[in-house]
């Protein structure tokens, strides 16, 4: 399942929040350095979607806006 995922790093508080089905924004506190806010995007998408499967940046790995895909 792909899914898009808008991304704001560094800030105070975490959020993932469902926009539509496929939309997501994700709000995290670390900041876009040495991939930190990459990797808490994808340990909120796992524990919103409850699954210990694999979930990949397809697309967006330097942008704001991103293209995850999900196995559930």
């Amino acid at each position: 399942m792909y899914i898009k995922v808008r991304v704001f790093a560094g800030l105070k508080r975490e959020e993932f929040k469902k926009i539509s089905e496929t939309h997501f924004e994700a709000r995290v506190r670390e900041r876009a350095e040495r991939n930190m806010a990459n990797k808490k995007v994808i340990e909120l998408v796992r524990r919103h979607f409850k699954t210990a499967g694999d979930v990949r940046i397809i697309n967006g790995h330097h942008s704001p806006s991103k293209i995850l895909s999900v196995d559930l």
